[in-house]
C-alpha cells in the first residue's frame, strides 16, 4: 500500500510567507540608496510614496492597482526630482 503524505497550507500561511519574501527583497533592495544625493533622494521617496497612493487609488476606485502604482509611482519621481533644491544658497 502506498502512502502519501498531503500538505494542507491556507492562504493566510501563503500570503504570509509572500509578504515576507516581498518585504525581504524591498529592504535588500533600498540597502544600496545610502549614498544617495539630495535630488535622487527626493526622487526615490517621491516615487514610493506616489506609487502607493496610486495603486491605493487604483484599487479603491475599482481599476488597476498595478497601472495606478506605475503611473503615480513616475509622477512621484517627476515631482521629487523636479522640486529638489540645487543645494546652492542664492544671493539676492
Amino acid at each position: 500500500m502506498k502512502t502519501t503524505m498531503r500538505t494542507f497550507t491556507t492562504r493566510a500561511t501563503t500570503r504570509a510567507a509572500t509578504g515576507a519574501m516581498a518585504l525581504l527583497i524591498g529592504a535588500t533592495l533600498l540597502g544600496g540608496c545610502s549614498n544617495l544625493n539630495h535630488r535622487e533622494n527626493r526622487a526615490l521617496t517621491g516615487g514610493a510614496i506616489g506609487a502607493a497612493g496610486g495603486a491605493a487609488i487604483g484599487a479603491v476606485t475599482g481599476g488597476s492597482a498595478v497601472y495606478g502604482g506605475l503611473l503615480g509611482g513616475a509622477a512621484g519621481a517627476a515631482v521629487g526630482a523636479l522640486t529638489a533644491e540645487d543645494g546652492k544658497k542664492h544671493r539676492r
